[in-house]
């Protein structure tokens, strides 16, 4: 299992596209992924969980994997969020 702390800097939070953006990224990998925030996780490939968690501007979040390509999967929505989803 690996796991890295992020803050989500856009100006929309994980809402709407940019959780479109990271679902999609999500999906290209085989290891189950989750994000965690407060005391929740849902699973990064469902859109209505990753919403569910209401993330703003400026929240920490975390990305946590666990499979054959974890940590090529937790560095790869981890750059798409630091690049603020490419907006």
């Amino acid at each position: 299992m690996y796991t890295q702390e992020i803050i989500v800097n856009n100006e929309v939070g994980l809402h709407a596209r940019p959780a479109t953006f990271f679902i999609q990224k999500a999906n290209e990998f085989k290891s189950g992924i989750w994000v965690e925030k407060d005391d929740r996780r849902v699973n990064a490939k469902s859109l209505l969980g990753v919403l569910s968690l209401g993330v703003t501007k400026g929240t920490g979040i975390t990305l946590i994997a666990d499979g054959s390509d974890e940590k090529a999967a937790v560095a790869a929505l981890a750059a798409l969020v630091n690049d603020n989803f490419g907006e």
